[in-house]
């Protein structure tokens, strides 16, 4: 049902995230009250408003950042969390756009607190985030290196726009990465052993955003670097975020992202 300050999306399309495998396979339960059908985010025409909405209206095109639901034929979210379909981009595109752009941005500026000319290393920069994330610091101008675990994947990345892309496979990355300088923030989705040569990667006052464990839940955190360096080490997920908070997101994401889209 509509409650109040939602809208109601006839979807159109949707997209694949790694969180929709790994709920899939049973691991990641959705928050509390969220329906179980996969799907984190979506395009489609507005159906239905609720009265104490402006934007959007019915009839129109949208994308929309959401908790679940995504793979339904309609979908139910608060309007803060539905953006327009940018200029040029077709519904079918705009499916993919909210939740990589959203995560890539979040973790870039607001907890990574990323400045200009400052210099950003990414892993499994292949992926859908690492892919956004690259291509928000080439915009920016700051300086981004990337892992990953092929050589081909070594070149798409470098067709986005990476300083230096780094084969994991063929040896410690850190040594490689850090060849042109070490890093002012590291976007990591893995975790696990790579918490220790992150640590050793960062400049003074870096920071470390994790944003998933697909190396593992656990790894050595040197602390002498921590305190020497002044590091800032942080956790960071979007689905579980309130929806008030999720719209300041949004706001960020519609004032800085959607343009350069």
């Amino acid at each position: 049902s509509l409650g109040a300050g939602e809208v109601r999306i006839k979807v159109r399309a949707s997209a694949v995230n790694r969180a929709d495998l790994v709920q899939r396979a049973g691991h990641y339960p959705p928050p509390p009250g969220v329906t179980d059908i996969l799907g984190l985010e979506c395009s489609g025409v507005v159906a239905e408003t609720a009265k104490d909405v402006s934007w959007p209206r019915p009839g129109e095109e949208v994308c929309a950042l959401l908790s679940g639901g995504g793979y339904a034929e309609e979908v139910v979210v608060p309007c803060g969390q539905v953006l327009p379909v940018p200029g040029g981009v077709s519904l079918l595109e705009a499916a993919a756009l909210p939740e990589v752009y959203t995560t890539a941005w979040l973790n870039l500026r607001v907890e990574g607190e990323l400045v200009d000319g400052e210099r950003v290393l990414v892993h499994a920069a292949a992926s859908g985030v690492g892919t956004a994330a690259i291509q928000l610091c080439v915009a920016w101008g700051n300086p981004v290196v990337g892992t990953v675990g092929s050589d081909e994947k070594c070149r798409y990345i470098e067709g986005l726009g990476v300083e230096l892309a780094v084969n994991r496979k063929d040896g410690p990355w850190a040594p490689r990465a850090k060849e042109n300088g070490k890093f002012d923030v590291i976007l990591d989705p893995v975790g696990g052993n790579y918490l220790e040569s992150n640590v050793w990667s960062l400049n003074p006052r870096g920071r470390l955003v994790n944003i998933g464990l697909m190396g593992g839940r656990e790894g050595n955190l040197p602390m002498a670097p921590l305190l020497t360096k002044r590091l800032q080490l942080k956790g960071s997920v979007l689905r579980s975020r309130s929806s008030e908070e999720k719209g300041e997101i949004l706001i960020g994401i519609r004032t800085e992202v959607w343009p350069l889209l």
